[in-house]
């Protein structure tokens, strides 16, 4: 086995110890092998798959009287997960687009195009944010498209192996993540208390997980590619550090 197959095992093994088994030092190790290995330090992911889920999750059980009580606690047991996964799409977006040569060298010569050497040396950011120049913005919506092209499949089956280990699960035993409430009935000649049963039915968990694999499939891909585009521009940037 070569010496790149061999990192990219160890890449692979701490990566799914991180998202399986809660293993916190394994994304520190894997942190620590993307600065070592690949010089790769610059990683800030910004966190978004949590809030929009949390916010459909009521319109699929809105017929229920418990709708908030639910949705609350399942945003809250699913969303650690969750941004982990979207961390290491993040991690695996920037670290492609970082060790991406044609994406990197056509991004130098479009801004040598557009302004000299000085002024790249003296810029913080590049073209990361709030492109105003429509040759850049096309070439990163051709950057995006080729991604979707080519990483489409191998993406959604990470994300669907996931969702199917372990969010799926969560969702099917919610009862029994949720703190019990006890629930007083009564009438005008007797009362009852018992626990709240918030447990979901076959078609509400079926509901709930395809919206949030739908949600997740959407906004990583996203990540992904915001990632690699980052990556690349952080790229040229280095080249005249």
């Amino acid at each position: 086995m070569s010496s790149a197959a061999k990192t990219r095992d160890i890449y692979q093994g701490l990566t799914d110890k991180f998202l399986y088994n809660d293993d916190l030092n394994s994304i520190y190790m894997l942190l620590a092998l993307y600065d070592i290995e690949e010089n790769i330090s610059n990683v800030c992911p910004i966190y978004t798959c949590s809030r929009d889920i949390r916010y459909r999750i009521k319109n699929i059980i809105k017929d229920r009287e418990d709708a908030e009580v639910i949705s609350q606690n399942l945003s809250i047991i699913i969303n650690e997960d969750i941004n982990k996964l979207e961390l290491c799409f993040y991690l695996e977006g920037y670290k492609n687009g970082f060790n991406s040569p044609k994406y990197i060298n056509l991004l130098e010569d479009k801004s040598l195009n557009l302004m000299n050497i000085e002024d790249i040396y003296e810029r913080q950011y590049l073209f990361h944010f709030n492109i105003k120049n429509e040759s850049i913005r096309e070439f990163k919506y051709n950057c995006f498209r080729n991604i979707e092209k080519e990483k489409s499949t191998y993406l959604d089956e990470l994300i669907s192996t996931f969702a199917n280990k372990v969010i799926k699960k969560k969702i099917s035993n919610l009862g029994n993540y949720v703190e019990r409430q006890l629930k007083i009935n009564f009438d005008m000649y007797n009362f009852s208390i018992g626990e709240v049963d918030y447990s979901l039915s076959e078609k509400e968990v079926y509901k709930l997980y395809k919206l949030i694999l739908r949600v997740l499939k959407k906004h990583l891909k996203k990540t992904y590619k915001e990632a690699f585009w980052i990556a690349i521009n952080d790229r040229v940037l280095m080249r005249y550090s």
